[in-house]
């Protein structure tokens, strides 16, 4: 018999509200557990907190505007998919810009908020810390981590970005993808596929305890970049991997050797790579000094 988890859950939080949903707690979740790692970091530091305000707003901003922007610009579909009869089968952006700002129906790049967030944070080391951008990036790498789990935690709960078919026994049956509710559609009818949402999760987590390890036990600040170059290893490596079990999410990623995903995730692998070997390069800074 094929094992599989029947998962039906719904984003819903409230019966027949479509916002808020469990998609945005799980995000708010991220963002707030992110910020009190880094409020540790801070005040280990004595980093006054006005800068942590700032710090939020501008990495807040910048992650939802990015990861929203990656998704629509990267992933689509730009227009209407229709069938022969013209009837709508999937919405797309630019046909209908609106949807573009419902961010509670689902649908974030890591790739886009990678960008955005590089461009905020640069503006907030030359404006606000006063600091090189890589004394920010070693802070904010372990939050990110986390914060990404819980969104990728409610991409299950949203039930998108799934796996390919399988047959492993921890599979998922995802109800309110494959299957249009009201039509009858029985758990049988349903393919296991991969609970690709949660392996990426699951991985994202593990990326965070390492870098926090590595920021209070192994004493990371001491060589500026090695926790952001960690954290592009870890995340977007694992990014990598993951898209070899993930159904495409554009139609080019049928034909392609290698995905959307993963074309993205490349470049970021490499400057870790390149940032963490520029960091053990050089000597590390004494318990006194600090990167400024």
């Amino acid at each position: 018999m094929n094992l599989s988890i029947h998962w039906n859950v719904s984003s819903e939080l409230i019966e027949g509200w479509s916002t808020p949903n469990k998609y945005g707690l799980l995000f708010i979740s991220g963002i707030i557990i992110g910020f009190y790692v880094i409020r540790r970091m801070f005040r280990k530091e004595q980093i006054p907190d006005a800068i942590l305000d700032k710090l939020l707003m501008y990495t807040v901003i910048a992650t939802v505007v990015g990861a929203r922007l990656g998704h629509v610009l990267f992933y689509g579909p730009y227009f209407d998919v229709k069938n022969a009869d013209g009837l709508v089968l999937e919405r797309g952006y630019f046909s209908h810009p609106v949807d573009i700002f419902k961010i509670y129906e689902g649908g974030l790049a890591s790739h886009g908020a990678a960008i955005t967030i590089l461009i905020a944070l640069y503006i907030f080391s030359k404006r606000v810390s006063k600091r090189p951008m890589i004394w920010i990036l070693d802070r904010v790498a372990a939050p990110i981590a986390i914060a990404g789990c819980f969104i990728r935690l409610g991409n299950l709960v949203n039930h998108e970005i799934v796996g390919k078919v399988t047959n492993v026994p921890w599979g998922f049956k995802f109800m309110r993808h494959d299957c249009i509710l009201g039509t009858g559609c029985s758990w049988d009818m349903i393919p296991v596929r991969h609970p690709a949402q949660l392996y990426e999760a699951i991985c994202y987590l593990l990326a965070f305890v390492v870098l926090v390890i590595l920021y209070w036990k192994r004493d990371a600040w001491k060589r500026p970049g090695l926790l952001f170059g960690s954290f592009l290893v870890l995340v977007f490596g694992v990014r990598f991997m993951v898209e070899f079990v993930k159904i495409a999410q554009t139609d080019r990623d049928d034909v392609w050797f290698l995905n959307t995903g993963q074309i993205l995730s490349i470049p970021l692998v490499l400057a870790g790579a390149f940032i963490i070997y520029r960091a053990y390069k050089k000597a590390p800074l004494s318990d006194s000094v600090e990167s400024k």
